[in-house]
Order: structure tokens, then sequence, then C-alpha cells
């Protein structure tokens, strides 16, 4: 039996779904809720030479694995705890070590292509999608992975207009189709945030009374 409620957050990549999620996280306040990002699930490319793994397409669905996603939602949601995943961005590849991640009645879900898998929609209680301008997504894209993941100017472009571009129109934006809400604006809809955050309060009370 299901014990946990999951909410899905997608949008592009600098769409500001992970500002969203962690905003509800601060709004809640509660040891109830957690939250997982799709990023973590990439796959491994340590058996590849570096100068390939950087080529290879990271936007596409066939560069995360869904299937471990999946089983690890599956068992959160039921109660159980896992050994989640942890991805080092720099050199593409998967660290030997994991985290251990407790069961909670709520967990925030949050990645590029999480509605555009049908089985991990099935395993959603609320699907949400940031609906963000390409060219703001851009931007902070640019500054995030230059500050953060040691990226150079050109290769982000290179990579935007090779890659995640094409798979945003191809894979992600019509996957907003599958969504309860959709948020304009991204994180700055402070409304937006409120109503899901009530939402979730009022799941949460729901559980603690049955």
């Amino acid at each position: 039996m299901k014990k946990g409620i999951l909410i899905g957050i997608s949008g592009a990549s600098g769409s500001g779904k992970t500002l969203i999620a962690r905003t509800i996280m601060d709004q809640l306040v509660s040891s109830s809720v957690t939250m997982i990002q799709e990023d973590s699930y990439y796959k491994d490319l340590s058996h590849i030479p570096y100068d390939e793994r950087t080529g290879r397409n990271f936007d596409h669905p066939d560069a995360f694995d869904h299937d471990l996603l999946y089983e690890q939602m599956n068992d959160l949601l039921h109660g159980k705890s896992i050994s989640h995943p942890v991805y080092d961005y720099k050199t593409h590849s998967r660290s030997s070590e994991t985290q251990t991640v407790e069961p909670q009645t709520i967990i925030v879900l949050e990645g590029i292509l999480i509605l555009n898998d049908p089985r991990l929609r099935e395993l959603m209680d609320i699907k949400i999608f940031v609906d963000t301008a390409p060219d703001i997504c851009f931007i902070r894209r640019l500054k995030r992975d230059i500050a953060e993941r040691g990226r150079s100017v050109d290769s982000v472009i290179n990579q935007y207009m090779e890659t995640v571009r094409p798979m945003y129109f191809q894979f992600i934006e019509p996957s907003k189709r599958h969504a309860d809400l959709i948020i304009p604006r991204g994180g700055k809809n402070t409304v937006a945030i409120d109503v899901i955050s009530t939402k979730i309060k009022y799941l949460l009370a729901k559980t603690k009374r049955n």
C-alpha cells in the first residue's frame, strides 16, 4: 500500500524548478518532506574516455537511469529507504558512494524529463510544469554552469544549441500537457508557490488524520 505523496516538478533547465522545490520545502518547514533531483540519476559514464563523455547528449531521456529512479521512488512511497546515487557533473560519473534517504510523507521530485516518463507520472499525486521563457533559461544555465560546474562560455553555448534547445522542444516542452499545474515565471511566482504549499499542507494534514 502506498504510504507517501509524490509531487513532480518539471520544466526546462534554468526554468526555476529547483528554486520552487526548495522554496516549498522552506515554507513547509517539515521533517515529513524530502526532495529528490532527477539529475542524480544520470547514467554513469566513467567507462568511456572523458573527451567522449563531454560530447554526450545529457538532455535526452536515454541519458537518465529512469529504471532506477522509478524503482527508488516506488520504494520511498511504500515506506522503504533507498541508497540514493551521487553524481559528479564535472566528471560525468557516478560516485561509488551513495546516500541513504529515508521515506517521508511528502516527496518532491524535480527534473527536466520526469513528466516525459509515464511510469513516473503514474506515481505522482501532483504534476507541475514550470514554464519560463527559453532566453531566461539559457542565461540562468550559462551563469550556473560556469560558476558551479567549471564550464567555459563556449562549451555551454555549443551544448545549448546542439542538444539542450532541440531536446527541450522535442521532449520537455511537450510533456507539460501532462501537468496538473503550469507555473509561469518560475521561482518568482510567489502566488503559485503559496498555492502549492497550501495544497501540500492539506495533504499532510489529511494523511495524519488517516
